[in-house]
């Protein structure tokens, strides 16, 4: 298995945080965001490799902090030569960008690079193991405007997902799909149509609001919390809480 960090952004709702320096790499309790990311990547022995996609402003960046750690697995830092907003690929877009570039054939595990939580990433693996089929990770909120935020999920009595959709004005239910997802093999040679068909390029859920309907997703429903930094405030509030535990 791979796992892909998407980490191309250039977070500019974050300014002047992020003018300079990645939000992957801004530190939550003096240690990097990704760096909470990659120890629970690393509870997953099927991962042999780590990718972190990022643009031509940060990769040197990702280079050096990917000099700095140790890992057990190879990490690779891949530049997918955007330079701004107006001409990024978008995060399904850098997907299929390191599925191309380095001729992924195997599973992959797809995540974000701003989001930092507290559950244990491998139970979401053995579920995916169990299930045996694409995965999407899950949570019930209660807010109305973070549900608009992101994308919404209903699933039937097995948790297969029944729908989904990114950003929806009125959500259909009180399922959130967070950016964590592990995709089968033969899922990960059709995120090209995908693309080829002139579907969304830009929020990762829109990929796999629109799997779920070729084949059998399933939604994990995780314990715990998971933040999404978007901010300077929500980064103030995360740094916070990491630092009063």
């Amino acid at each position: 298995m791979k796992a892909i960090i998407l980490a191309a952004g250039y977070a500019t709702r974050l300014y002047p945080l992020t003018l300079n320096q990645p939000k992957a790499l801004l530190p939550i309790a003096d240690k990097p965001i990704i760096d909470y990311i990659v120890d629970q990547i690393e509870t997953i022995e099927a991962v042999d490799e780590l990718i972190v996609i990022s643009n031509e402003k940060f990769f040197p960046h990702f280079s050096k902090w990917s000099e700095e750690r140790k890992s057990r697995f190879k990490i690779t830092i891949l530049n997918d030569n955007t330079t701004d907003d107006s001409n990024k690929l978008g995060a399904v877009g850098d997907m299929n960008f390191a599925i191309d570039t380095l001729g992924i054939d195997d599973e992959i595990l797809v995540m974000a690079g701003d989001n930092i939580f507290t559950f244990e990433l491998v139970d979401f693996y053995n579920e995916y193991k169990s299930k045996n089929s694409d995965m999407i990770l899950v949570k019930e909120i209660n807010e109305i405007e973070e549900l608009r935020r992101m994308a919404n999920v209903i699933t039937d009595e097995n948790g297969m997902v029944t729908n989904m959709e990114e950003k929806p004005q009125n959500p259909k239910s009180n399922i959130a799909a967070f950016a964590s997802y592990i995709y089968k093999k033969d899922t990960v040679k059709i995120v090209k149509q995908y693309l080829d068909e002139g579907n969304n390029p830009d929020a990762p859920g829109f990929f796999p609001s629109w799997l779920h309907k070729q084949k059998p997703v399933y939604a994990y429903k995780f314990e715990g919390e998971c933040y999404d930094i978007g901010t300077p405030k929500s980064y103030k509030e995360v740094d916070e809480i990491f630092r009063s535990k």
